[in-house]
């Protein structure tokens, strides 16, 4: 899932936490790697530091959307106290959306559930696009059934967000799950 791929470029390392996207080659790097569902030319794509910034500012809205998402579960402890508001990256992540030829509209009003809407578009530049797409996928996973599932990883240091693939998954993947498991083994032994 796109959206999931984009919300995941701040990982969480022994050193803290990395953003695939801190610069335009890592921008590049990440565009041309999901080249295809943005509709991009892996060998020539270059990112821009324009459309760098306008893609994180629009990740940090996506986030935010997730984080509530979840709730009442916890956000991401990665930025949760750095994020914009939900009405802010509500109307940014639709706005983004506008510019595809059809463009789903994500509508989540206070007291109920988000709803799916298409609205139609105007055609513009490649970077309108590229977040278009990005901002599309978040609006799909937050209307479809897998928005049910998505959680936050709880396992020592991380900070993605995944979708729950089965009953009993509690971490966004086997090594998070070693890492919790170890964690929890250490601090039960500790204590004796």
């Amino acid at each position: 899932m796109l959206a999931l791929d984009l919300v995941s470029t701040i990982r969480a390392s022994r050193t803290g936490l990395t953003d695939s996207l801190a610069d335009v080659a890592g921008m590049t790097e990440w565009g041309r790697a999901h080249a295809d569902p943005l509709g991009l030319d892996a060998t020539a794509f270059v990112a821009t530091e324009a459309l760098r910034n306008e893609v994180v500012e629009l990740r940090q809205a996506v986030r935010a959307l997730f984080a509530r998402a979840v709730s009442p579960g916890p956000p991401s402890g990665a930025d949760a106290h750095r994020l914009p508001g939900f009405a802010e990256s509500l109307d940014l992540v639709n706005a983004t959306a506008m510019a595809v030829p059809l463009a789903p509209r994500l509508d989540w009003p206070s007291d109920g559930l988000p709803v799916r809407t298409t609205v139609p578009a105007e055609p513009v530049s490649e970077s309108a696009r590229i977040r278009a797409a990005l901002a599309v996928s978040a609006i799909e996973l937050l209307t479809g059934p897998h928005r049910e599932q998505l959680r936050t990883c709880l396992a020592p240091r991380c900070v993605l967000y995944f979708v729950k693939e089965h009953a009993r998954q509690e971490w966004c993947s086997v090594a998070c799950g070693n890492r919790a498991r170890a964690a929890r083994h250490y601090r039960q032994h500790k204590a004796h």
